[in-house]
């Protein structure tokens, strides 16, 4: 059969315009959807307790408000040892915390029963203060590497997870928090690696309280794209990690390798507005490398 072009054009262009004039309310409600969406999205910074030049909390709590940093991300264990200290620390101020980063013992796939409930036990107790302090959620990574010995990588294995996580977001949504699950690189874990893989979880589970990460640290290795992995994760997203992409240093101190705009294009596509956090260590002099870093982060959202 004879390909006529001239006949297929006339065909394409008359169907194209029949389209147009009866699919056009449609495109621009799908737009005007997704710029609601995008209008959401904020960048909030949130920094660990390593990050802000200053000697005690309260010069780095100064310095965090100085700089408009509205998130604190503590540790879990300083956080139960540190309570009160926290508590006095962040009065009266605009800098609430973010989400809590672990701290737990144990871990939730060994294949020892013991080890599996003391890991739930200190996930509850740092529930419970996250709760208190109103945390976006506690971070948890089902298994390191070094953690042995650990359930195979079978679709009972998930089963299990499922479960084991489906009870602890029952648990945090009763103390009005989350559980955060945190996928690493290879390097570091096995188990979940992918932000759409821990979104599939929480999707699975069906559970409020059932959440999770994205890191740009780990996604600089198991991404093919920062903004498919946040838009895979969509309304799931609890907490996203930032570090330079080279280093795991502050972002910035690895020059053009640090660019998050893709990344950032995704949080505004599903309208995040929850916290960007440092998690990452430093190479120059604190006081001048972490307000750089600010502006270039900052920058970056915009041209987003």
């Amino acid at each position: 059969m004879a390909f006529d072009r001239r006949q297929f054009l006339k065909t394409t262009i008359a169907g194209t315009a029949t389209l147009a004039i009866g699919g056009c309310n449609t495109f621009a409600s799908t737009e005007t959807k997704a710029g609601s969406i995008a209008g959401k999205a904020q960048l909030n910074i949130s920094f660990q307790e390593g990050t802000a030049p200053g000697a005690t909390l309260q010069e780095k709590f100064d310095f965090m408000e100085e700089h408009n940093v509205v998130g604190f991300e503590p540790h879990g264990k300083p956080l139960l040892q540190r309570k009160q200290e926290y508590k006095e620390a962040l009065k009266g101020r605009n800098i609430k915390v973010s989400a809590v980063c672990a701290g737990f013992d144990g871990f939730i796939l060994s294949t020892d029963p013991e080890v599996r409930k003391l890991c739930r036990d200190t996930m509850a107790e740092l529930i419970i203060a996250a709760g208190e302090f109103e945390s976006t959620g506690v971070i948890i990574v089902p298994a390191f590497n070094s953690q042995v010995p650990v359930m195979p990588h079978t679709q009972e294995t998930r089963d299990f997870l499922c479960e084991q996580f489906d009870e602890m977001g029952t648990f945090a949504q009763q103390h009005g928090t989350t559980v955060i699950l945190e996928p690493l690189n290879r390097r570091e874990a096995f188990y979940l690696r992918q932000v759409a893989d821990a979104a599939s979880i929480c999707r699975d589970i069906n559970n409020p309280g059932v959440t999770c990460l994205g890191d740009f640290w780990h996604m600089t290795w198991e991404e093919t794209s920062d903004m498919g992995a946040f838009i895979s994760a969509g309304d799931y997203l609890q907490h996203v990690h930032i570090a330079s992409r080279e280093r795991r240093s502050v972002p910035g101190e690895d020059g053009a390798a640090d660019n998050y705009v893709d990344g950032f294009r995704g949080l505004k596509m599903i309208g995040y507005n929850k916290y960007v956090s440092y998690e990452c260590g430093i190479q120059g002099e604190r006081e001048v490398v972490v307000p750089a870093s600010l502006e270039l982060l900052r920058k970056q959202w915009e041209e987003a």
